[in-house]
């Protein structure tokens, strides 16, 4: 039996069928842009593996960063212990995020920061004397994870409700906020979309612990773009009605959209904040949740008092001294000026797509650039063209789209745009 073939036969890979696995490349190694499959075909890996791949793979200050870590301490539990990585990551991270977000908790990944961030809300809300504060609400055609929780606030429709009915958490839904991002928010404020969230929250609020959305960019829910404003006004109205904010970052943090964190956009702070993918440059899992003093004192002050949540590996140092190591390459490499250079080279060499038959819309933001078609698209037939064009390329739902490493040079962003407008014509 060959390595494909036990493959095939054994392992599960995500969101397959077992029975129809469809075709797998095998990967032998990694550096900069690029995978390298066991034959030595090169492909540029215009996911960023997921969108965490920031600095590139195998980037020797990370590596380096980890060996280190390695020879010292691998992992200890947090659970009455700290080391220095940790602490070193925290003081790096309270300076680059907003300033009210005072409390870190790390985590093992980006779902489980969701977990933690609405089990924070709850827990919060019960502390105060509200423990009837149970529910969330969110936007439609939202993605927050794949585990128990986290799931329950992805979209109803397009998500995993449907296959857990009776199972997971019912939660409420409002119209995904209906003014894009270029679009002009004074023009009509009847259709802001803030008045059905005004409505929820003015007829659930006694049961709702928390309001959890991806700021500005909807990643896995479609890749759409909306106005920050939405998150002004909705603010406002969480405040009045007693219910935390929660920015899900997992996706969009550390200048993926070309701002370093979606309250750039904004003139406002969430209650908590969820962090993963490119924390660590994606070259270990991790994520964290940070929080404000209004949160964590409200917590600590009720019973019983301690956060119930404590991760086997919380803090590894290993994926700490990752983490700081790609903060690091963040400032050094000068990330707004690398978005700002992937932004423009994605919106003039996209921009033909527009005359495509089956195309619906062509958007670009910061290190982002999606084709939408009317029909969906096929993740196999665009891998069976990618030793043709170079590039790996997911699509997904409607989707044709790209996340590119940071580091991509000129050529290499030409050759994963020429590799989306192929796929448009042809998929």
């Amino acid at each position: 039996m060959t390595p494909l073939e036990f493959d095939q036969q054994h392992l599960w890979h995500p969101y397959t069928n077992v029975t129809q696995p469809g075709p797998t490349f095998r990967v032998s190694e990694a550096e900069g842009a690029k995978i390298i499959l066991d034959d030595g075909t090169p492909l540029i890996d215009g996911m960023s593996s997921w969108w965490c791949m920031l600095h590139g793979h195998r980037n020797p200050r990370i590596t380096a960063a980890i060996h280190a870590q390695l020879d010292k301490l691998p992992h200890v539990m947090f659970g009455g212990l700290t080391h220095d990585p940790a602490i070193e990551l925290g003081q790096k991270l309270l300076s680059m995020t907003p300033a009210s977000l005072q409390r870190i908790f790390y985590c093992d990944s980006g779902s489980v920061a969701v977990e933690v961030a609405m089990k924070m809300a709850v827990q919060y809300q019960h502390a105060i004397g509200q423990p009837a504060r149970s529910q969330f609400v969110t936007i439609r055609s939202g993605y927050h994870g794949d585990t128990w929780k986290a799931m329950s606030v992805c979209d109803p429709d397009t998500g995993m409700h449907h296959l857990f009915q009776g199972a997971v958490s019912v939660q409420h839904f409002v119209p995904k906020p209906p003014i894009t991002l270029r679009a002009n928010w004074d023009e009509d404020p009847q259709k802001n979309g803030l008045a059905e969230l005004e409505a929820v929250l003015k007829a659930h609020h006694a049961t709702i612990a928390g309001f959890i959305l991806e700021p500005v960019v909807q990643g896995t829910g479609g890749m759409y773009f909306y106005h920050p404003k939405y998150l002004d006004g909705a603010r406002a109205l969480c405040d009045a009605y007693g219910v935390l904010m929660i920015f899900d970052e997992i996706a969009t943090g550390f200048g993926r959209t070309g701002k370093l964190f979606a309250t750039d956009f904004t003139q406002v702070e969430p209650d908590i904040l969820c962090l993963g993918k490119a924390l660590t440059g994606g070259h270990i899992s991790f994520a964290c949740t940070m929080t404000n003093g209004r949160v964590a004192q409200g917590i600590g002050d009720g019973n019983p008092g301690i956060f119930m949540h404590g991760p086997t590996y919380m803090a590894n140092p290993l994926a700490c001294a990752a983490a700081k190591a790609s903060l690091d390459l963040l400032a050094e490499n000068n990330w707004a000026a690398q978005t700002q250079r992937i932004q423009q080279q994605l919106e003039t060499e996209l921009a033909p797509a527009k005359s495509f038959p089956g195309v619906v819309d062509v958007r670009v933001l910061g290190a982002i650039g999606v084709i939408e078609m009317q029909h969906k698209v096929s993740a196999d037939a665009a891998h069976a063209l990618a030793k043709e064009t170079g590039v790996y390329l997911r699509p997904f739902g409607h989707n044709i789209y790209t996340m590119p490493p940071f580091i991509c040079d000129a050529d290499e962003l030409s050759q994963i745009t020429a590799a989306m407008l192929r796929l448009a014509q042809e998929l």
